[in-house]
């Protein structure tokens, strides 16, 4: 199976080709903003790596999040535009589990706390559990929590003991609980393709998963400069 995957949920833009297991082509940037300019060129150039046409490939993934609203909005409204132009399918994968998933290849097992910075003084957080052969199951639904309510949170869940990884490992050092850690940057986009291949769009679909409202608020008066003032 061909994979055309991408990330733009959080600190960077990373693209590839997957192929049964294999990247045929990679490419990264870190960055928190500027996804949208440099998603599609980026594209193409794993398209002109791998040699493959759009013919030749059997899926799109993109993460949908949770992370940046800007970054997400730049993803899936790539892959939904790429997906009306090629008729591919669109499988979404959310942050959370393609972090999970990434610990999980990477050895470690048992409970595996996700925690992605959210900014605005919040973690997105997910716990799940890793099985000896490295099957990943969540434990409870994704949330948003300031720091400080992590290691009730971890109580309330019945873990004891638990590795952290995801962006924001750093910010839950002390946290008797969490005994190891395994730090990411990012989303590894082979990761997401191969957690796309064993899915349908229609067991995945490239929804967008908002755990809380966009920073941003709707101005008062409706954007107006001023009130209406009532004319005679």
């Amino acid at each position: 199976m061909r994979i055309l995957a991408f990330d733009t949920a959080g600190n960077g833009c990373s693209v590839c080709l997957w192929q049964d297991g294999q990247t045929l082509a990679l490419r990264t940037l870190p960055m928190s903003h500027g996804q949208a300019e440099q998603l599609i060129p980026m594209i193409a150039a794993v398209r002109e790596d791998s040699g493959l046409g759009w013919q030749d490939l059997d899926a799109i993934a993109v993460t949908i999040g949770p992370g940046s609203f800007t970054g997400l909005r730049v993803g899936l409204a790539a892959a939904q535009g790429l997906t009306l132009a090629t008729g591919l399918p669109v499988i979404g994968i959310t942050t959370l589990e393609a972090y999970a998933r990434q610990a999980a290849n990477a050895g470690y097992r048992g409970a595996i706390l996700v925690a992605v910075d959210a900014r605005r003084d919040d973690l997105y957080l997910q716990p799940f559990h890793a099985d000896d052969t490295g099957g990943l199951r969540p434990l409870a639904a994704p949330l948003a929590a300031p720091v400080e309510q992590v290691a009730p949170l971890l109580a309330d869940w019945g873990i004891t003991t638990a590795t952290v990884t995801g962006d924001a490992t750093a910010l839950l050092d002390g946290i008797a609980a969490l005994t190891a850690s395994h730090p990411q940057a990012a989303v590894d986009p082979a990761c997401l393709a191969g957690l796309a291949a064993g899915r349908s769009a229609a067991e995945a679909p490239a929804i967008p998963l908002y755990i809380r409202p966009p920073d941003a608020a709707i101005p008062q008066n409706g954007g107006q400069l001023r009130p209406d003032v009532p004319h005679d």
